[in-house]
């Protein structure tokens, strides 16, 4: 249901006071994948960063490299780094099929490179295997109950981009409050996201990287990677934080017709 009320009324709802379970936790040694599991191959240590590098991108679909604890409430900072290719920070997701291949689901906050890929998606919220794109850089999302989105402007995805160097170390923070997500690089918001769909959303899952298939040869480095865990968090609601009448909503893409063979 789409509630009317302004922007800028809705935006001064401030959430409830989140309490901090715990300190900032080092998720990473600095020397090897303890604690991480994902294809050999594919990932090590190099730098004192976790690295992951493939030559060609021939790697039979996108791989991960998973933190395997579940994690639900938290806030989530690291150092990135990437060189050709796209990546990203998978959180609150889940293992798709055999968990040795390596497939994950769940949240993504996306990492493009600059040269070929333009920084296209970094620092939007995608779902991997999922619902897709859920918010665009410079964007506010509100998913309604029934999957429709509206989206406001909160900044220009132009301006929001001068923030993020190109082939050089970024930091990223991902923060996870209940269904009220949101994605920072270097301080910038770059997506928000407030999930209002119960039968989709994911309230708790695992960390993981990825490297994307098919995008040639790519390296992508995290590092300082820290976590805080969340408690008393509490969801927000429609009367918390209604939709805004001025959102637009955003319309499905069209399906692909189909290709009628002469006889």
């Amino acid at each position: 249901m789409r509630r009317s009320l302004p922007l800028a009324l809705s935006l001064l709802f401030a959430l409830p006071i989140v309490a901090q379970a715990d300190d900032w936790e080092s998720l990473f040694n600095g020397k090897d994948l303890s604690g991480w599991k994902g294809k050999p191959e594919l990932w090590s240590v190099k730098e004192g960063a976790i690295t992951g590098y493939t030559k060609d991108g021939k790697i039979g679909g996108n791989s991960f490299l998973v933190w395997d604890v579940k994690v639900k409430d938290f806030e989530l900072k690291l150092k990135f780094k990437i060189v050709g290719g796209n990546s990203g920070i998978q959180y609150r997701s889940k293992n798709v099929g055999k968990p040795e291949d390596f497939v994950i689901s769940g949240y993504q906050a996306d990492i493009d490179s600059a040269g070929k890929r333009k920084q296209e998606h970094i620092g939007i919220l995608y779902e991997e295997k999922g619902r897709g794109f859920l918010c665009k850089r410079g964007m506010k999302t509100w998913v309604d109950t029934d999957g429709t989105k509206f989206e406001v402007e909160a900044m220009k995805s132009d301006d929001v981009l001068k923030s993020i160097k190109e082939d050089d170390w970024n930091e990223y923070q991902v923060t996870a409050k209940a269904n009220h997500l949101k994605h920072q690089i270097n301080g910038v918001t770059t997506a928000e996201v407030i999930d209002f769909q119960k039968d989709k959303r994911a309230s708790e899952g695992l960390l993981a990287f990825q490297i994307h298939d098919g995008m040639g040869e790519m390296t992508v480095q995290f590092k300082d990677i820290q976590l805080k865990k969340l408690t008393g968090v509490e969801e927000v609601t429609l009367d918390k934080m209604p939709i805004p009448t001025d959102a637009k909503k955003i319309e499905p893409p069209k399906p692909k017709a189909k290709k009628v063979e002469k006889k």
